[in-house]
């Protein structure tokens, strides 16, 4: 019964790091929204590369003071969550800068709908049924929060659906790295790689930032190495499909948060539907999977 209880605590926990980091991943793309209403250019790139070299810094200070070790056992686990990770990052502040915080948003939460499916594709001991029911109604919530009165889409919108997919397979990743490695050794590898990988792609976009400019690139950056701290430590203690059903709520944030932080246009009667939708999906497969 105490190991029970203590087991639940820890699962408890690592629900509310999930839940933490959806906040903070929302707030990151705020400011960048923020930096767009001050009629500053940055691109979504240099938003990428200062989270990865701030993060990277960050995890070099941590390990420092843990004197920790880099310990590798399944090197793939973590290039690989690295490479999807990037490009859900960039694809993700890309839809920010071309769409809204609040579509960007929903679109990226897309991912774990595509957990579900991939798991369904490729781990047969995970299917089920009843799940795939729920990431059918999930995907009938975000067409109504997207409410598109023409049925047409805008060709910038598949941004935010590329980040979602890519970070379905990101976070499938990280479930199977976090069963053999550490947070820093994770977390090393995503900064550390990652900056460089970005700076490859993108050295073309970087340059000396101006002191504005510097402004919302660190507070971007932090907000958003918040985020990925809590997710990391978050996903020790849960599944791919819970963390990201739980991670799902920043659905619920973008649309009672938009209006006020990122002056996003307030979602219609069709588009509160689709929230009801989608939160109430993910309550009730969160429930059935503590249940079993």
């Amino acid at each position: 019964m105490h190991a029970g209880f203590q087991f639940n605590l820890k699962v408890l926990a690592g629900c509310l790091c999930v839940f933490a980091s959806a906040f903070f991943f929302y707030l990151a793309t705020v400011i960048i929204k923020w930096a767009r209403i001050k009629g500053l250019h940055i691109d979504p790139a240099f938003f990428v590369l200062a989270r990865f070299l701030l993060g990277f810094v960050s995890v070099l200070i941590l390990m420092a003071l843990k004197r920790k070790k880099i310990k590798v056992k399944n090197k793939q686990y973590l290039i690989g969550r690295t490479i999807a990770n990037c490009i859900a990052v960039y694809c993700f502040f890309k839809g920010v800068d071309l769409t809204s915080v609040a579509q960007a948003n929903i679109l990226n939460m897309t991912y774990p709908l595509f957990i579900a499916i991939f798991s369904w594709v490729f781990l047969k001991e995970q299917r089920d049924a009843v799940a795939i029911l729920i990431v059918i109604l999930a995907f009938a919530g975000v067409w109504l929060i997207l409410a598109p009165g023409a049925m047409s889409y805008d060709k910038n919108s598949l941004w935010g659906l590329a980040s979602g997919i890519s970070a379905a397979i990101a976070i499938m990743y990280l479930n199977l790295s976090r069963k053999v490695h550490d947070t820093e050794t994770t977390l090393f590898f995503l900064f550390g790689l990652g900056s460089v990988l970005i700076f490859i792609v993108f050295f073309n976009k970087v340059h000396m930032p101006l002191y504005p400019e510097l402004k919302y690139l660190i507070f971007c950056s932090l907000a958003s190495i918040a985020g990925q701290y809590l997710i990391t430590v978050g996903f020790k203690y849960v599944t791919a499909i819970e963390g990201g059903i739980i991670s799902s709520t920043r659905i619920l944030l973008a649309a009672v948060l938009g209006p006020v932080l990122a002056i996003d246009p307030a979602l219609s009667a069709s588009g509160w539907a689709g929230a009801f939708l989608i939160f109430a999906g993910n309550i009730y497969l969160t429930m059935r999977k503590a249940k079993q």
